[in-house]
């Protein structure tokens, strides 16, 4: 399991345990799994979707940054409204 954290300048929008996230890198779309390599990424206009127990959730996003170290994937994100 990964432990995701997403942060807008408004609020935390997600603080907990998930199977997987997908991400709007800007080189293009890439899915982040259990024990990925450590990275840093900007983000661009889409979407990030990741699983919990209960579904799928997905936020749209104007950009931001994503981070990958020791299965925490933090993201910094402009959450579109």
């Amino acid at each position: 399991m990964l432990q995701l954290k997403i942060v807008s300048p408004e609020k935390i929008e997600f603080d907990g345990a998930v199977e997987s996230v997908l991400v709007p890198g800007t080189m293009g779309q890439f899915e982040i799994l259990n024990d990925h390599a450590p990275i840093i990424s900007t983000l661009c206009k889409g979407f990030v979707e990741y699983g919990t127990k209960e579904g799928k959730v997905r936020l749209d996003i104007l950009g931001g940054f994503v981070e990958v170290q020791k299965n925490m994937v933090s993201l910094c994100v402009e959450v579109k409204e």
